[in-house]
């Protein structure tokens, strides 16, 4: 138990936190009167509660614990950072070794054309920087007209005015007045709007939603189209083969930038460094964050290619945009301590050669559950869809409550298994075990069963 707080019941904590902890996405009346689940310790691929319940975590905390918990290495160099040089700005033309240490070795892990990063301290502060940074570089090259952001329907890119406006969830925008320049186009989202369309077939059509806004809008006015490798909080949506390639050539033929939002696919989700890397796409920019630092500490950052970083260096005078814990020294250092975790002990190739194609194949193995419609993914990312009929991919009702369904049964059986809507994704830590795969699987399918159950199937 840490020794800045008192052990308390699960009662009293939960009382607490209703009292006055507001969380982040959430319903908090229905906080209220269910109680908060208290996670108090976690190690390896697991998380335990106050009451003493180990729960297998599939999401790997938010998309960001890529090493798993119990990382001592990163904890004592970041306990041994504070203790040296705890905080100094990256202001006024200073700087320190963590943040420079760190933009050196990111640009040795990027392709290379991407030699330079902007630090922030989270993946919406990324996206609202490269808002800042396209618009800094159109005005620099002369083309200040060149406004405009095309995202995708569904997409997420985080949950700051400027993030919540580039993504493309509706509940989001409800809330808000999205920011006027930023228009959102097709999802590459077979399963729920394919159609009779085969994915290939699909996959250009979306792409070419983009040609089409692009067309709508005026060439001379987009400055760049923004998305995910695989859409994640969307879904983890896997782009058809045929959808990539042709989203480069379009971005190409038409002189638009494009960003590829490596939040949640960076740092070896895919069995690649970035998402970018895996669809063999070449981006300008890409925001990222999370398994940067195995979730250890906040920090997030912009990796910007030479063609913009080119410009911004040598034409412009200040760019007036930054935060006070830009390349903060304790988070560069974890970060720096993820990065040698992730190169020495090869878990990319792991990912790459063996796991990943060993999850992938487990997984696959739930499409033949009666209610799962299809099973998808790509290295330590997957996503099954539930359905009440396979051939004609529909859900149970308009209201998800087969997804939420299944996300209390996964609890039921000791596994964290997110739903986005009546989908079910998974993220694992990229360190499991083989067996600890075979669990996962092993609890999906349980709680697969109740939940068709429960639904009277």
């Amino acid at each position: 138990m840490s020794q800045v707080y008192k052990a308390r019941s699960t009662a009293e904590w939960q009382s607490l936190d209703a009292g006055h902890y507001l969380h982040p996405f959430t319903d908090y009346k229905d906080q209220m009167a269910r109680g908060s689940r208290i996670i108090t310790k976690a190690e390896g691929p697991y998380i335990y509660t106050s009451e003493g319940q180990k729960i297998l975590d599939g999401m790997s905390g938010l998309w960001c614990c890529n090493l798993g918990y119990g990382q001592q290495e990163i904890a004592d160099a970041v306990a041994a950072q504070l203790e040296e040089l705890p905080f100094y700005n990256s202001f006024f033309q200073c700087a320190h070794p963590p943040s420079i240490e760190l933009s050196a070795k990111l640009a040795e892990v990027a392709a290379p054309h991407m030699n330079n990063v902007f630090f922030t301290g989270s993946g919406s502060e990324a996206n609202d920087t490269v808002i800042r940074m396209v618009h800094r570089y159109w005005d620099l090259k002369g083309e200040p007209e060149r406004k405009i952001f095309i995202s995708r329907n569904n997409a997420y890119h985080g949950s700051t005015i400027g993030g919540a406006s580039l993504g493309g969830m509706g509940g989001m925008h409800s809330q808000f007045t999205r920011l006027p320049y930023v228009h959102h186009v097709d999802q590459p989202y077979w399963f729920g709007e394919g159609g009779d369309m085969n994915p290939d077939e699909f996959g250009l059509q979306a792409a070419r939603s983009l040609e089409a806004k692009i067309k709508e809008l005026g060439a001379n006015k987009v400055a760049a189209f923004i998305a995910e490798p695989i859409q994640g909080a969307g879904g983890v949506i896997v782009p058809p083969a045929t959808y990539w390639p042709e989203v480069k050539r379009i971005c190409n033929e038409y002189g638009i930038l494009l960003v590829t939002d490596e939040v949640i696919c960076g740092f070896g989700r895919t069995g690649h460094w970035f998402g970018a890397d895996y669809f063999n796409v070449q981006p300008d920019l890409m925001p990222f964050a999370k398994g940067v630092t195995n979730g250890y500490q906040p920090l997030g950052g912009v990796m910007v290619g030479d063609r913009v970083a080119d410009v911004l260096k040598t034409q412009g005078g200040e760019f007036y945009h930054g935060y006070t814990y830009s390349g903060h020294p304790a988070a560069c250092a974890a970060a720096l301590a993820t990065i040698n975790i992730l190169q020495r002990d090869k878990i990319l190739e792991q990912v790459r050669e063996t796991k990943g194609d060993y999850l992938q194949k487990q997984w696959a193995t739930l499409a033949d559950h009666p209610i799962v419609g299809e099973a998808r993914g790509v290295g330590f990312v997957g996503a099954i869809e539930l359905t009440n009929d396979k051939s004609a991919r529909t859900r149970f009702d308009d209201n998800a409550t087969a997804g939420a369904l299944c996300r209390s049964a996964c609890i039921e059986n000791g596994l964290v298994m997110r739903a986005v809507g009546d989908t079910m994704i998974i993220a694992p830590p990229l360190t499991m075990s083989h067996e600890e795969i075979d669990e996962l699987v092993n609890k999906a399918r349980k709680a697969l069963d109740l939940t068709a159950e429960r639904l009277g199937k």
